[in-house]
């Protein structure tokens, strides 16, 4: 895994600073600290800072072609690069490296932009062709990887993060105010936008094309749902036969790798069974991970323990504690580079900093199979909702929605409160937003704390409008789940999960995280399974469970989902929490940043401090509001923080002719 930047000049006028290459390259050190490599001519400059993980010995960046007319930077790994390999080698192409970076360009030699269709992996890279003169920049298809880009005064800058592109002076550190709306509605922003003015993010599924004075986007691969009359009429067992195949090939590709290779295990059903075939079919000797909290409402150390004694595995696990979660925020917000609504991935962090030091490079985790097989509450709420609505009086059909939440509905005085939540919207089943739209509707009483200049320049945008433009064309003709689990891979998957809970909280310590389970083919083919496999009655991953049922102990296969969460209002307003947190919410520190209101704010601290179960509503609130005054301090006030080395590259590919 690698970090990737540069420069394209639109103008052949204009000449690139290679002060200001390096500066970026030092701003990506901690996503690669083995290698640093810089390419330039008079058009274009190119970055790359090094995780070596495959040919550890030749694959420095950048690499080329036969006669030196293409040059790739990559951050990423396409896992089934030796196949690839093989077949380029047969239509004659030639290879000085052992690297999956020198087959994709290769490939992309042999096919163009269409090489993305071939590729099995998560990654993000620039490709500059010296005759064409055009930069071509590809991310993979859900997104693992990030790649930001912005244009301004005839340049095109781009890198694997916001901070490289903010090395250079010209561009605006502003945080964009719709951006603030979207992600305290949705959580994120949509597609394409990030927490700052005029820089962009390619989107999952997508590459660009700059030449001639132009930046063209393209779709290359959406995520795949189908119809009712196109779904697979299999039965369950053929269903779960097709599912061990792929998944134990796409283990088995994720495999590949010149460094030893670890596993995350929470004592949760997808973790568990990505961690067993490792241990049952490749490495005997994997060494595995988990995180406890101190608080028993977050922990899962008792599942944890069982199956770490099931499978016998060296396992390493961080003991979260409210103060670490506090203490760490800050540098998790300067490696997310967008305001968070919770504390859930300070742990996460922690975490790679575990694997770090133990001396891993690379883990397997379980993300992604709630999203690609039916595992989270909301696609069961949608569910029961709809089935209540073809009796919305009914007095027993919402009572279904307690056997999600028993811990809440089991309190009297939040049972009607909380059927009244799940009644809003009930009838509107036509909604394209149906599944989510309440939750959206929920966290939206977080912009009650915006300030009145935010309200004012946000004005009446409606971030749901730019949603519905963006569905597939036949989205409408999809069943209830399908839509659901849409708009949790596009949304929460692709902009939040694999980004602050993925690659950013793993990179932050050098760390690759890969993902089994959002192989394109395993995505593809569940895209075409039933709903009744996926949720049967109000059985979350019900094909999942039935498939691994006689390989993992039953109360790991049965056991009801633990929604991964960690503490906010104890880690954040605890007596011994860091003081940084006060000053960020104090009136001045606001006023500054004009984002929130001070006395709105400083009414939600002083009821957060006088109770022991605040509301998610509050909750979301206090990490928004910090989250954001903590971005704003960091790349706004002061960007000297950005800068983590002060390091010179290993390699300087200088084809500039004019400074010759």
């Amino acid at each position: 895994m690698c970090g990737i930047a540069g420069i394209f000049n639109f103008q052949s006028s204009q000449s690139i600073s290679l002060t200001l290459l390096k500066r970026m390259m030092n701003a990506l050190h901690h996503r690669g600290p083995d290698e640093k490599g810089i390419y330039l001519d008079d058009r274009v400059g190119l970055v790359n800072d090094r995780l070596s993980i495959i040919d550890l010995s030749s694959g420095t960046q950048p690499i080329h072609n036969e006669d030196q007319t293409l040059w790739i930077v990559y951050n990423g790994e396409v896992f089934n690069y030796p196949e690839l390999r093989v077949d380029l080698k047969k239509r004659g192409h030639r290879f000085y490296t052992q690297t999956d970076t020198e087959v994709i360009l290769h490939l992309y030699e042999e096919k163009g932009a269409d090489c993305l269709n071939e590729l099995n992996g998560q990654f993000v890279f620039a490709i500059w062709d010296t005759k064409k003169q055009n930069l071509f920049l590809a991310r993979d298809r859900v997104g693992i990887r990030p790649l930001y880009y912005t244009i301004l005064n005839g340049m095109l800058l781009f890198g694997s993060e916001i901070k490289a592109i903010l090395m250079c002076d010209q561009v605006k550190r502003e945080i964009d105010p719709i951006a603030l709306e979207q992600i305290f509605t949705f959580w994120t922003t949509l597609d394409g936008s990030t927490a700052f003015k005029d820089i962009r993010e390619l989107p999952p599924g997508h590459c660009l094309t700059a030449a001639d004075g132009k930046v063209i986007e393209r779709k290359y691969w959406e995520i795949p749902f189908y119809p009712e009359s196109k779904l697979i009429n299999w039965p369950a067992k053929n269903i779960s036969r097709e599912i061990e195949e792929l998944l134990y090939d796409s283990i088995r590709l994720r495999l590949r790798s010149d460094v030893p290779v670890g596993t995350y295990l929470s004592g949760g059903l997808d973790s568990s069974i990505v961690t067993m075939l490792v241990k049952k079919h490749f490495n005997p000797n994997v060494q595995t991970f988990g995180i406890r909290f101190d608080e028993p409402e977050y922990d899962e150390g008792e599942y944890q323990k069982k199956m770490v004694a099931f499978l016998n595995v060296h396992h390493h696990e961080v003991i979260t504690s409210n103060a670490k979660i506090a203490e760490a925020l800050p540098g998790v917000i300067l490696h997310c580079e967008k305001p968070l609504l919770r504390t859930a991935p300070v742990p996460l962090y922690l975490l790679s900093e575990k694997v770090n030091k133990v001396g891993l490079k690379v883990v397997l985790t379980g993300e992604g199979a709630d999203e690609v097989f039916g595992g989270y509450n909301i696609f069961r709420e949608a569910k029961v909702r709809r089935f209540w609505a073809r009796q919305p009086n009914s007095q027993m059909r919402p009572l279904l929605i307690s056997r999600l939440y028993p811990y809440i509905f089991n309190d009297p005085r939040q049972r009607l409160m909380m059927q009244s939540f799940f009644a809003q919207g009930l009838e509107d089943t036509n909604d394209p937003f149906y599944s989510h739209r309440i939750r959206w509707n929920n966290a939206e009483k977080i912009k009650t704390f915006f300030s009145d200049d935010l309200k004012h320049t946000i004005g009446r945008y409606d971030g749901t409008v730019l949603l519905r433009e963006s569905l597939p064309a036949d989205y409408e003709k999809w069943n209830g789940l399908s839509k659901a689990q849409y708009l949790e891979m596009k949304l929460f998957m692709s902009n939040y999960l694999l980004a602050q809970q993925g690659d950013r909280v793993a990179m932050a310590h050098s760390l690759e995280i890969r993902l089994p389970f959002l192989d394109h083919r395993i995505l593809e083919f569940m895209g075409k399974v039933p709903p009744k496999w996926k949720i049967r009655g109000l059985t979350e991953k019900y094909i999942l469970r039935k498939t691994y049922e006689n390989e993992l102990p039953g109360d790991i296969v049965h056991r009801e989902k633990h929604p991964y969460r960690a503490p906010v209002k104890q880690s954040l307003l605890h007596e011994k929490s860091s003081g940084y947190v006060k000053d960020m919410l104090s009136e001045s520190t606001l006023k500054k940043a004009s984002l929130f209101d001070p006395g709105k704010v400083a009414k939600l601290i002083a009821k957060l401090e006088k109770t022991d179960r605040p509301t998610e509503i509050d909750n979301m609130a206090l990490v928004g509001i910090l989250s954001s005054q903590l971005l704003h301090r960091q790349f706004v006030e002061n960007t000297d923080g950005l800068i983590c080395a002060d390091m010179e590259p290993d390699v300087i590919v200088d084809q500039r002719v004019r400074s010759k």
